[in-house]
This record gives C-alpha cells, sequence and structure tokens, in this order.
C-alpha cells in the first residue's frame, strides 16, 4: 500500500463536515485564502503554517492561528499541528519548486533533523528522484507517522472545482476543437511522467509544455514562439492525480498571461481543477473574448455556450 493509500484510508474514517479543527499548511496564491475563508465559515478552527516567502500574511487575520514556516522544517510542523491538537490537514497553494536548484538551498533552508532524515537520499546521496509525486509521498509519510492525516482541501470546499461545460460566451472553433483533443493527449501523458499538467498547441502542434516553471511561464514561452497567437491551453490532472496536493488551478491570472501571450482558448479538465473567483474569471474572459470550458474526460469539448 502506499503513503497515498494509506492516507486516504485513514482520512475518510471521518467526513470532512465532522471535523472541527483543521491544519493548512498554505503556499503561494488565492487558494489557501478561499480555504480558510469556507473553514471558518463552516465553524472549524483552523491552524494555519504558511511556507515563508509564500504565503499571503492575510491569513493570519482569517485563521485562528498563523505561525510562519520554513520550507525544510517538517519536524516543526508537526510539533505545530501536535500542540494545537490537529488530526486532519490540508495543503492549498502552490510552491516554487524551481527553488530545490538555487545555489545552497538545503544550507538556507536549515533543515531540521525529521526533514534531514527522511530526504537524506533526495538532497543528499542523490538516491531518489525529486519529482513531485515523490516528494510529496515523502511529505505524507512524515505527517501519518505522527498522527496528522492530509485531506484534498477540495474535501472542504468542493464548490471550488470547475463543472464541466463552456464557461464563456466564446466558444472554441472546430480547428481548436481538434487542439484541445490532440493536446489533451498530451497533457496526460507529460502528467503520468509527473513532469507538469499543462501544454500550448495550434493546429495539432505543441509549442510548449510545462515543466518546472510552471504554468504561466509556460503560457509566456508559447506565445514567443507563436507570434500569430490563437494558440490553446490545455491544463488537467495527472491520470495519477492525488487531489490532496498539486490539483490544477486557474484564476484571472492564468487568463492576463494568456492575453499577453496571444493565447484564445483555455481548457481545463472538469471536476478536477479548481478555479479561484470563477465570476471574476468568466467576467474577464469575455471580456478579451477568450473561450474558457470545463471538459470531461478524453477532451471531448462541447462548443455550445451557458444559456
Amino acid at each position: 500500500m502506499t503513503a497515498g493509500q494509506h492516507s486516504s484510508t485513514k482520512a475518510t474514517s471521518r467526513g470532512a463536515s465532522a471535523i472541527r479543527r483543521v491544519g493548512l499548511f498554505a503556499g503561494w496564491g488565492r487558494y489557501p485564502i478561499l480555504v480558510a475563508k469556507t473553514l471558518r465559515q463552516q465553524g472549524c478552527e483552523v491552524y494555519c503554517l504558511g511556507v515563508l516567502n509564500h504565503a499571503d500574511a492575510q491569513l493570519a487575520e482569517i485563521c485562528s492561528d498563523f505561525r510562519w514556516l520554513g520550507l525544510a522544517r517538517f519536524g516543526s510542523a508537526c510539533r505545530y499541528m501536535k500542540h494545537h491538537g490537529v488530526e486532519y490537514a490540508t495543503m492549498a497553494g502552490k510552491v516554487f519548486k524551481h527553488l530545490l536548484f538555487q545555489p545552497f538551498f538545503i544550507l538556507r533552508q536549515m533543515p531540521d533533523l525529521k526533514t534531514s532524515r527522511k530526504f537524506v537520499h533526495h538532497f543528499f546521496t542523490r538516491r531518489k528522484d525529486c519529482q513531485d509525486d515523490t516528494l510529496l509521498a515523502a511529505a505524507v509519510e512524515i505527517f501519518e507517522s505522527e498522527g496528522i492525516h492530509l485531506r484534498p482541501a477540495t474535501d472542504f470546499a468542493p464548490e471550488l472545482l470547475v463543472k464541466e461545460g463552456l464557461l464563456t460566451r466564446r466558444a472554441p472553433t472546430p480547428a481548436q476543437q481538434r487542439d484541445i483533443q490532440f493536446g489533451w493527449r498530451v497533457a496526460k501523458e507529460i502528467g503520468r511522467w509527473d513532469i507538469g499538467q499543462s501544454v500550448a498547441v495550434k493546429t495539432q502542434t505543441v509549442l510548449a509544455v510545462e515543466a518546472v516553471e510552471g504554468t504561466d511561464r509556460c503560457i509566456t514561452r508559447a506565445g514567443e514562439l507563436c507570434r500569430s497567437g490563437g494558440f490553446t491551453i490545455i491544463k488537467v490532472a495527472k491520470p495519477q492525480q492525488d487531489m490532496r496536493f498539486d490539483v490544477p488551478t486557474i484564476g484571472v491570472q492564468t487568463l492576463e498571461v494568456m492575453v499577453a501571450a496571444g493565447a484564445q482558448v483555455l481548457a481545463v479538465e472538469a471536476g478536477r481543477t479548481i478555479i479561484l473567483d470563477e465570476q471574476e474569471v468568466v467576467a474577464y474572459a469575455n471580456r478579451h473574448r477568450l473561450s474558457v470550458l470545463a471538459v470531461g474526460g478524453g477532451g471531448a469539448a462541447s462548443a455550445r455556450p451557458e444559456s
């Protein structure tokens, strides 16, 4: 049994609605803020650890308690959660993986003993890889060993998962629908290899593939390579996606980057993609004549706008 399967089995012993004290590991972006607000509205106490140089300080005003935490302080994280009686926690927000490849990253982070022991073969001996799934599974094992069970943030805020259908007035053209179907297969395959979630496509040609740099920079690079614009972005969950972390997420910022780069269509996976501030996303997309749609399995796109 994998670490992910173990955690899911234990976590399902209590429904999300029955949990009244929740730990939140907050990375970059608005997602952690929306999750924290939702939890408070549900009457939960929220004990938040914000990743240094990532999390928004506004979380301190929302959560029951807030502390900053370095990336390599898993021992401190466990002690904090246990001190507050937290048995269930969730992760929300982005952590910038490119930091792992900066000079003297490990020395700058000053890892505690628990972190050093768990990740010694990832960062020191290099016997294990540093792919997202590998590192996150190791993190899960640390928390599980301390009786802290990770739940998907969408268990607490399921309304953030986008529903299938066309969100905007403008629908993709038949050629763009073919690009979606083509790009879907490519995106699923790079996800299978834990490389990234997004691809940029035009006339069934891959312009750019997301890796460590993230979706925004992938889109920007596609725009630099396709000066004529009009290309399509496809963003999907991995085939082996663990919904507890690194769930595909879009928001207004995604569309702003698309407009600047010349992209015209954004297709995401329905039910497995988080959309932040959906009304603002739709309004922005309509103003800029973008097509935004959530697609079901296989990447088959519907061209019918919402009524």
